[in-house]
């Protein structure tokens, strides 16, 4: 199923979606505001999927905010500039609250609005010759989309600062180094690498998974005793799951678990037997 600006394909238990906009190096179109929360929305509802990779068509990932749209808003009054943005932080809204976990697979770069995206997933494998760049003081802008936010999780404030002030590229190697890329691939095998990295987490347990990105999203924020109840909370959820009925009995019978099963089961609608 393909949508003017993104394109979707399912490999086994892994759903891809490809930003397509490969003439302006994938830049984001007005059709992916609506159409990669929907597509999102689609996945975490089939019971089929684990994972997801976000892609961008060709050999780039994203160049960001398309530069001819932005050079109308000043035209604009304040409060529908901030309309356009919130369409953006929508996306980001969308990537962060999906209960499937979502890997990013960068070839060449990812700029401005386009980094924001790729650290928005859960997880980013890129090409060890691909860049990221908070490009948007090149043009006269600050930053959107929750780069800072993401990035000063990994880094000092410092290091931030002159990431934003200059513009300049930072190359995968160094944010691999810093724990903002979770795995380097050779030019070209981003996809294959995250598609790899994708089918690990689709055969294991999915509500478990969700309830996992949960606790990762709101550790870095939560005091000790929040993160403590919030632990609880989901634990006792998934006590009752059968994922972990499952898991049990087969880390006693000293086999494999079969949450893949599971998934199919819930996916046709008949027990597991």
């Amino acid at each position: 199923m393909n949508v003017p600006g993104l394109m979707m394909r399912t490999d086994g238990a892994v759903r891809i979606l490809v930003n397509s906009n490969p003439a302006a190096k994938n830049a984001i179109t007005p059709a992916l505001y609506d159409a990669l929360p929907a597509a999102l929305d689609q996945a975490a509802q089939d019971p089929a999927i684990g994972a997801i990779v976000l892609v961008g068509d060709g050999d780039f990932f994203c160049a960001g905010g398309d530069l001819r749209q932005l050079a109308t808003r000043r035209a604009l009054a304040p409060d529908e500039r901030r309309k356009k943005v919130e369409r953006l932080h929508d996306l980001v809204r969308a990537l962060r609250a999906c209960p499937k976990p979502v890997i990013a697979a960068v070839e060449g770069g990812a700029a401005g609005a386009g980094l924001s995206l790729a650290l928005a997933c859960d997880m980013v494998v890129a090409a060890d010759d691909a860049f990221f760049s908070m490009a948007y003081v090149r043009v006269g802008l600050s930053p959107d989309g929750g780069a800072t936010a993401f990035l000063a999780r990994c880094m000092s404030r410092q290091l931030l600062t002159e990431l934003c002030l200059l513009g300049e590229r930072l190359p995968a190697a160094r944010l691999y180094a810093l724990g903002a890329v979770n795995r380097l691939a050779a030019p070209g095998q981003a996809l294959a690498e995250a598609l790899a990295l994708a089918a690990r987490v689709a055969a294991g347990p999915v509500n478990a998974n969700g309830r996992i990105k949960v606790l990762c999203e709101n550790a870095g924020a939560a005091s000790l005793a929040d993160q403590l109840d919030l632990e609880a909370a989901l634990m006792v959820q998934s006590q009752g799951d059968d994922e972990a009925q499952e898991g049990i009995a087969a880390f006693f019978d000293k086999r494999a678990p079969a949450f893949a099963a599971l998934r199919s089961a819930a996916a046709t609608g008949r027990p597991q037997e």
